[in-house]
């Protein structure tokens, strides 16, 4: 027996290009931000400035690497911010980026 995978459903890698997803917005706050995807209605919180720093910069990068580094994120640092971006693409906050970077 074989289990369908949502089309939806995209294995994170942080060697490929990424973006906030279109149908998501990020609400600033003094913790960090708000995000909330309108298409599936999730709602998720973002407690890192520095996160927010790159989920909003993803697409100026080619590559979520990429983005970390330019964020300041130390190596220290990044198996814990790759757990979150894979935890945004999971829940589609965040999504592959087709056009690379512009």
């Amino acid at each position: 027996m074989t289990t369908a995978v949502s089309s939806a459903e995209v294995a994170f890698d942080p060697a490929g290009p990424w973006r906030r997803a279109r149908s998501v917005a990020l609400r600033p706050e003094p913790f960090g931000a708000l995000v909330y995807h309108f298409g599936n209605r999730k709602l998720s919180f973002l407690k890192s400035k520095t996160l927010v720093a790159v989920v909003e910069a993803l697409a100026d990068h080619p590559s979520a690497t990429a983005t970390l580094a330019a964020c300041g994120v130390s190596e220290a640092q990044r198996p814990a911010y790759e757990k979150a971006l894979a935890d945004l693409a999971r829940s589609q906050m965040i999504e592959p980026n087709p056009e690379g970077t512009p």
